[in-house]
């Protein structure tokens, strides 16, 4: 379990009371102060963009928001390498540096990803697996692997074509296409009857070389409450796991707690707090003023690359509990973090583990090797 409590103080704090007890507390213990220095410098050069790379896929998940809400089909892709480039100009011009290339699959579409890679600083790809990202011309590119559930239930779970038959072996292949590739972390959703295949799991991507991150199954289209107490048994073990292969699974112990219970700093993660939200969707004006921090300049983008969605995944924050949208959440509340040392060190410890996921970060372990 973590260290500290769920329910941390909370208590509204100006930009000047912010400075003062963060100056207060590197007095206490100097060394917060570096690693607060340091995740500063970097992460201030990280401005992030998603955008739906393509309708298309190659397996059809359950449980994918993409599919189950019709995303695929509300808009055409740009297929026009000329206007792909150019919508990288412009949101580069708006101060973009870095973006999450989702689908539909982007490994089907090598040439769409190209401009960002040739624009960007820092991009990334989320796929399924089923395909490699070539080597050359795409080094820089950090890639997220999914997995479901992981054992037989990632099979059970994604491993189905799209004309609905279903194959096996899918995180073999995964794991193959991967093989010591320094890009690759696996994102792993987690699931209550998952649990007991946590470890295998985790070993095999830990021995396959690879980085871990854990995200939260949500059964969009579905009732998918946390049960306790398999809640709880998932919690424990995916604890357990995090402190059996420490340089493998990246997240913070914190990160995981506030993933799987839905809260923290005495709050529940839902719409009026999420962050990561299209900060040009017109729906989101009452939001953005309940003083809740959003992600500045972020929007996630439609397959035609001129709709702007409603946020990071699918709009039903009901069923939500996106790793990255978690993530965000954490990282922009370090003003909750602030009742002492202990606390600060948790919230650092966080955005630490969140950028250890990408192989273009100065946390990654493949760069600090």
């Amino acid at each position: 379990m973590s260290s500290v409590p769920l329910n941390l103080t909370r208590r509204p704090r100006s930009r000047e009371e912010i400075r003062e007890r963060v100056a207060d507390i590197v007095r206490q213990e100097p060394e917060l102060g570096v690693r607060l220095d340091a995740l500063r410098s970097f992460s201030r050069k990280v401005r992030n963009t998603e955008v739906h790379l393509t309708g298309a896929c190659n397996i059809r998940c359950d449980g994918c928001w993409f599919f189950a809400h019709d995303f695929d089909s509300a808009v055409r892709d740009e297929r026009d390498l000329t206007k792909v480039r150019a919508f990288v100009e412009r949101i580069k011009a708006d101060g973009v540096t870095s973006a999450l290339l989702i689908g539909g699959e982007p490994t089907l579409v090598p040439d769409r990803i190209r401009p960002f890679v040739d624009l960007l600083d820092f991009v990334t790809i989320s796929t399924n697996g089923l395909l490699a990202l070539p080597m050359e011309g795409f080094e820089e590119v950090a890639i997220a692997v999914s997995v479901f559930g992981g054992g037989p239930l990632d099979d059970q779970l994604r491993a189905i074509h799209p004309n609905g038959r279903r194959f096996s072996g899918l995180i073999d292949t995964a794991l193959e296409n991967y093989r010591g590739d320094p890009r690759a972390t696996f994102v792993y959703a987690l699931t209550e009857q998952g649990s007991g295949y946590i470890e295998e799991t985790v070993r095999k991507m830990a021995e396959n070389g690879n980085l871990v991150s854990f995200n939260f199954y949500s059964e969009y289209g579905g009732e998918h409450p946390l049960r306790e107490p398999e809640g709880r048994r998932l919690l424990n073990e995916a604890l357990r796991v995090q402190q059996l292969f420490p340089d493998a699974v990246v997240n913070d112990p914190y990160y995981i707690e506030a993933l799987i219970t839905g809260r923290s700093h005495g709050q529940s993660f839902g719409y009026d707090v999420c962050p990561s939200i299209s900060v040009d969707h017109k729906a989101h004006e009452q939001r953005i003023a309940n003083g809740n921090p959003v992600l500045p300049g972020f929007n996630a983008w439609g397959a035609d690359l001129e709709t702007v969605q409603f946020c990071c995944t699918s709009g039903h924050c009901g069923d939500c509990r996106d790793s990255q949208a978690v993530h965000s959440w954490l990282l922009m509340s370090m003003h909750e973090f602030l009742d002492g040392p202990d606390a600060l060190r948790t919230w650092l410890g966080v955005s630490e583990g969140y950028w250890r996921q990408w192989s273009w970060s100065p946390y990654s372990p493949h760069r600090t090797a």
